[in-house]
């Protein structure tokens, strides 16, 4: 699994320790710096937060503009500060949260010795008993029974670091014993919970918004990329197949879908043509457009909002990662499972917290009247499973054409996704990015002054 991958390259003690500090006190795109145990909360500054964005935050979350604010810095830090723990502890990571509305940071791990790395670099310590590894692992087993037949009556499962155990959300125990079984994970590792869940896709065949399939279905989109010189957005798996032809919202010609995968996962691309021109924002439907600067992964507990076709803007807090959930066309694992509402036509739209792209709309269930649950395709993966860029505010158009064959060392390294703050040498050089992304061939510090600055 991508997490577990990550950290098994975890740093050196000693090296990442030090990377934790830099990346807990490094000046954040946006955000005011602080020190994280004793400066004050940092700040996202207000000319670069859509005021639809806070203005959803407000009615969903209970929050005035300021908190609002000071909410999305505070969960932006807390990401930067979380991925470099989760390096240098390597296999003793069990989690990390946020909570309440100053999004306080707890990082989880198996061996007490971690708790002053953790206090120092500015988070709330827990040790608990499994680690994140393991509990992935028990995951992983049952998706893979899961995948080969979808079970009935068990709609989702996740990883809850909360309560430190796989989480398996069943109509039926039965249902549930006989998953697990068929997948052999221990019990130690489980908790079941009864729910009346029924999620389903948010594909609508109703008509009228967004973005059309063969002039019929209805989806939204994700987040504009590029491939190389080719323009495109990014959408959910469900909504059509490659080759099926799109037009915009308004009835024009514009792509085809060149890659979808659906079930396993729910991600997809489109390639659009020359009518139509990519742009780092999200539709704020009347109250200003979100850019976005990157695509850091927020911690579990911090806000997100989800723009969509049908609904508009909706925030609510992100649950779980990792989480899987079966459909009646089948099982969708590594989706994000999160409590803002959602409706069909929706499908497809962006779900973004603060200026960071998190991911696309796959399904759930509810609606926006009474309320529900919607899980999203994570962006990161669904770009580098299609080798696509998200266009962002700053971002170069395309890699150099002719990226160099071979580097002069460093830790820098292309596929990597560095979170802003993060330090890494090259050429003999350290360098501090600027902005999250994923590194491309050729995209080296020295060549990209907006990802990098030279320390």
């Amino acid at each position: 699994m991508e997490r577990t991958k990550l950290r098994k390259r975890a740093l050196a003690t000693a090296t990442a320790a030090v990377a934790v500090g830099a990346l807990g006190l490094a000046g954040l795109a946006g955000i005011a710096s602080a020190d994280p145990q004793h400066g004050p909360a940092p700040t996202a500054a207000s000319g670069q937060l859509s005021p639809g964005l806070i203005k959803a935050m407000q009615r969903d979350l209970g929050l005035d503009a300021d908190a609002a604010k000071a909410r999305i810095g505070n969960e932006y830090r807390a990401a930067v500060v979380a991925q470099g723990l989760e390096k240098s502890l390597g296999a003793d990571f069990a989690g990390a949260r946020v909570s309440g509305d100053e999004a306080v940071l707890t990082v989880a791990t198996t061996d007490r010795a971690d708790v002053a790395r953790i206090t120092g670099a500015g988070a709330r310590a827990e040790v608990v008993d499994h680690s994140l590894d393991r509990l992935d692992a028990a995951k992983a087993a049952v998706d893979a029974v899961a995948l080969k037949k979808a079970p009935k009556d068990v709609p989702s499962w996740y990883v809850d670091v909360r309560a430190n155990r796989l989480v398996v959300n069943t109509a039926r125990t039965g249902a549930a014993d006989g998953l697990l079984d068929a997948a052999g994970v221990s019990r130690d590792l489980v908790r079941v919970q009864h729910t009346t869940e029924q999620p389903r896709t948010y594909a609508d065949l109703r008509g009228g918004d967004a973005y059309y399939m063969n002039g019929s279905g209805r989806c939204s989109i994700g987040f504009p990329v590029k491939r190389g010189t080719q323009n495109g957005f990014v959408s959910a798996g469900h909504c059509g197949t490659p080759g099926v032809t799109t037009s915009g919202v308004n009835q024009q010609s514009q792509g085809s879908f060149q890659g979808s995968t659906f079930p396993g996962r729910d991600y997809s691309w489109v390639a659009v043509n020359a009518n139509w021109t990519p742009r780092a924002l999200v539709n704020g439907y009347g109250n200003g457009d979100v850019t976005v600067a990157g695509s850091t992964q927020a911690v579990v507990g911090s806000s997100v909002c989800r723009s969509g076709s049908t609904t508009g803007w909706h925030c609510g807090t992100i649950q779980q990662h990792d989480t899987s959930v079966t459909y009646q066309e089948g099982t969708v694992s590594g989706v994000t499972r999160t409590n803002v509402c959602a409706e069909p036509g929706d499908s497809g739209g962006s779900f973004i917290s603060g200026s960071q792209a998190q991911g696309v709309t796959s399904g759930g269930s509810g609606n926006c009247s009474q309320g529900g649950t919607t899980y999203y395709q994570p962006i990161n993966p669904a770009l580098s499973a299609y080798g696509l860029t998200l266009v962002t505010s700053g971002t170069p158009t395309d890699p150099p054409t002719d990226p160099p064959t071979g580097e002069p060392g460093g830790t820098w390294a292309a596929g990597t996704t560095y979170a802003a703050g993060a330090v890494v040498t090259y050429g003999g050089s350290s360098y501090r990015c600027l902005q999250g992304h994923q590194a491309q061939p050729g995209w080296t510090p020295p060549n990209v002054p907006a990802l990098w600055q030279r320390i």
